[in-house]
């Protein structure tokens, strides 16, 4: 975006979410803030003003003057319920919550996010929340969300594995945190690319 022009960027995460039934309806599934915060030097100022031009609209939103903390909250939910809805062909609903049985999916889920979060503390951030709870407090609304990667997936099209989970599993080589489990994971899904051809 920079190189298009010399204007204050702020960067943003959302969970705001739909699942599409149709080229005419779309459910809207969670209405959750957007967090929001400076992009390199842009006054926080300027992020408070547009978070309450967008809460002003009837959208939810919070400003932070770091919103580090937010994005790996967002980046570990994500690496492990878009990888494992993936490979699973599950939406994420209650399994992904699940711990009650053996074979319950939860188990993994929350594993997957536990290494997730000490690469985050190896990497020296706290998180804004705790990504284990994030995904419960969903799977709890009783909607069924199609996350983007199972889409992809399903559509036989290149995932954001890279840019996600693949991000994750760099930090973590950078950081020297061993995470068989969310590293497993990104192989499996590049393997489910490849397996398109």
């Amino acid at each position: 975006v920079r190189a298009h022009g010399d204007w204050p960027l702020v960067s943003a995460v959302t969970f705001m979410s739909g699942t599409k039934h149709s080229d005419t309806e779309v459910e809207y599934i969670l209405d959750t803030a957007t967090w929001m915060g400076p992009y390199e030097d842009t006054p926080y100022e300027q992020v408070e003003e547009l978070g309450e031009l967008i809460r002003s609209s009837g959208l939810k939103a919070e400003t932070f003057p770091d919103l580090r903390p937010a994005q790996w909250s967002k980046l570990i939910f994500n690496a492990t319920v878009n990888a494992v809805a993936a490979l699973t062909g599950l939406p994420h609903d209650a399994h992904f919550a699940a711990r009650e049985e053996q074979g319950d999916l939860g188990f993994l889920v929350h594993d997957l996010m536990e290494e997730g979060k000490r690469v985050a503390e190896a990497a020296g951030v706290e998180l804004h929340e705790n990504p284990w709870e994030m995904n419960v407090h969903a799977t709890e609304r009783g909607s069924r969300h199609y996350p983007s990667m199972l889409e992809d997936v399903e559509a036989r099209r290149p995932t954001e594995v890279e840019s996600i989970n693949g991000s994750l599993v760099r930090q973590a080589r950078e950081h020297g945190i061993d995470v068989p489990l969310q590293t497993a994971l990104y192989r499996l899904v590049k393997a489910k690319e490849a397996s398109y051809s």
